[in-house]
Order: structure tokens, then sequence, then C-alpha cells
């Protein structure tokens, strides 16, 4: 039962258009927070409340660089979660769908 109790809590944190759509585009290639920031248009605090979430259940993993934090994914031992992922658009797709193709890191 312990399994199911913990696939449904990491399963919850996908019911949220905002942070699935972060996953989705983590399926590339890392991000930072301020490149969520701008794509997503919320608020820093907004974006690193949803990363915490998803890193206190071990979906994503932070990488700091500098000053800057980066996210990926961390779902190897999660294959609920990939399989997912699998069905999500990949990021050209979001990006387009939220008229942000031309989107740079400005975190470098």
């Amino acid at each position: 039962m312990e399994q199911i109790h913990e696939a449904a809590e990491k399963l919850k944190l996908l019911g949220d258009k905002t942070r699935l759509t972060m996953l989705s585009l983590m399926k590339e290639r890392e991000w930072c927070v301020c490149e969520f920031v701008d794509i997503l248009e919320i608020s820093q605090p907004g974006v690193s409340q949803h990363l915490r979430k998803l890193k206190a259940q071990g979906i994503v993993k932070e990488k700091k660089q500098g000053q800057w934090v980066y996210y990926s994914l961390n779902v190897d031992d999660k294959p609920y979660i990939k399989d997912v992922l699998q069905y999500m658009p990949d990021t050209k797709t979001i990006l387009s769908g939220l008229n942000k193709e031309g989107v740079t890191s400005v975190c470098k």
C-alpha cells in the first residue's frame, strides 16, 4: 500500500497545469527559474513554489551554476511519470502554444 500512496502523491502534482507544463519542458533540457517566469508569465515566487513541491517529491533535481539554479527531471525511477510525460507535447509545441517561440535563456 505504501507504493500506491507514494505514487498517488507524486501523480497529484501532475494534476496542476503549470507543473505539468514545466515537467513537459524539462523532458528535453534543464531550465532556470527565470526562464519559467518568462515563459509561463507567473511570478518568481510562484515558479519557485511549484519547483519546491516537485523537488520535495523527488521529481526534479536542481543544479547550481553561479547565481542561477537549473532544474531537470529526476524520473528514471518513476516509470509512471515517464509514461505520462511521454504523451505530453514537445518544447517547440508548448512554446508555440504560449506564443513564446523565440525565448532564449537569459540566465547564462
